[in-house]
């Protein structure tokens, strides 16, 4: 099979190449037919994740092992996780791959050799509405160079098969055989500040507002909990700030200039009392957001970032954008068994028991 199969660019994708491209990479190349600003990149394929898989666990019996795992059975969970990535990790990518990632990067880079990537996984039961696998999966930040690019792929298809993703699986009871790891190579954005967008709000569940959460340097930190982000609320109807809370901000996740990798480190003092992000830019990313929400139909939950060293209005870009699960099942959920009458909803929730008819009285 040839590198070209291998490897999309993420202007050749769209939310319907999900089998392929996995739930992240068909979002950033459907956020690009939308007209929204996505950093460039390019995905590995599940074809290129099946064809390495099936070559490590010939005739599946890993996978067959982890199928057949109890979901409350931790330490046997843990054992054939550790077997699958040992496996994964020690095997080399093929030859078509390399090249094939090698050349994604290069268009990628836009002439630029050491420009930074990020490589994250892109499941193909990632960022659906049904279920949530995100952080389930392994991403790197700031990697250079093509041989550490391919390495960190590498990372990413083993990282299916860590302890968390396959206990979530097997409580899903859903089959390995289906299921399949893209990767997604993206550049960095040298971010100043960055952090999480959601269309409806997350405590609430408000589908009227928009709720940001912003920080310094790279969203890491934020999408981690390792910083106390701001926290900006944006009415829909009014377009107006409704609601402002700026943090104290210590830390921040910021690129190893050394190498590849990223740094925590203190904010600098000056910062750390002031917003992230100003009212204007709270109002852009507000407005994309709610584009973003229209383009799919239902409410969002959005990584996003604004380049170190732009002008106002400028460099800013979304990173990744998936449905909101939380409220969306809840919502789904049924609240109660249909009853033929109101009051025999108030008869199960005093007793439990299924509400007997009334007597005709004679």
């Amino acid at each position: 099979m040839s590198e070209h199969a291998w490897v999309r660019h993420f202007e050749d994708v769209g939310i319907d190449d999900r089998p392929t491209v996995g739930g992240k990479g068909a979002s950033l190349g459907e956020l690009l037919r939308a007209g929204i600003a996505v950093p460039p990149g390019c995905v590995v394929t599940t074809d290129a994740f099946r064809h390495f898989v099936d070559a490590c666990d010939r005739g599946g019996a890993i996978r067959r092992r982890i199928e057949a795992l109890s979901a409350g059975d931790l330490d046997a969970i843990a054992a054939a996780s550790a077997e699958a990535r040992a496996l994964l990790g020690q095997a080399d990518l093929p030859p078509a791959l390399h090249d094939g990632i090698a050349a994604g990067l290069e268009r990628i880079r836009g002439g630029d050799a050491d420009a930074p990537m990020a490589v994250r996984s892109s499941a193909t039961s990632e960022d659906s509405a049904e279920a949530s696998f995100a952080g389930l999966q392994d991403t790197y930040l700031w990697i250079r160079g093509v041989d550490a690019v391919v390495e960190h792929v590498r990372r990413c298809c083993a990282s299916l098969y860590s302890v968390e993703s396959v206990s979530y699986r097997r409580r899903l009871g859903m089959p390995e055989e289906a299921l399949a790891m893209a990767v997604v190579i993206q550049r960095m954005v040298d971010a100043r500040s960055s952090g999480v967008m959601f269309t409806r709000s997350p405590t609430t569940g408000d589908r009227s507002v928009v709720t940001l959460e912003a920080s310094w340097g790279l969203g890491s930190a934020v999408v981690s909990g390792e910083v106390t982000p701001d926290r900006f609320v944006v009415a829909k109807v009014t377009g107006e700030i409704v609601r402002r809370d700026v943090s104290p901000k210590l830390r921040r996740h910021r690129p190893d200039r050394s190498g590849s990798g990223v740094v925590d480190e203190e904010v600098p003092e000056a910062q750390r009392a002031i917003a992230s992000v100003s009212d204007a830019e709270v109002l852009a990313l507000a407005a994309i957001g709610r584009r973003v929400e229209r383009h799919y139909g239902c409410a969002q939950d959005i990584e996003w970032a604004i380049a170190e060293g732009c002008a106002a209005g400028e460099g800013v870009f979304l990173l990744q954008s998936r449905p909101e699960t939380v409220w969306a099942s809840r919502e789904a959920a049924a609240v109660a068994a249909p009853q033929p009458r109101a009051v025999d909803h108030v008869f199960a929730l005093l007793g439990g028991a299924k509400a007997q008819p009334r007597r005709e009285a004679r």
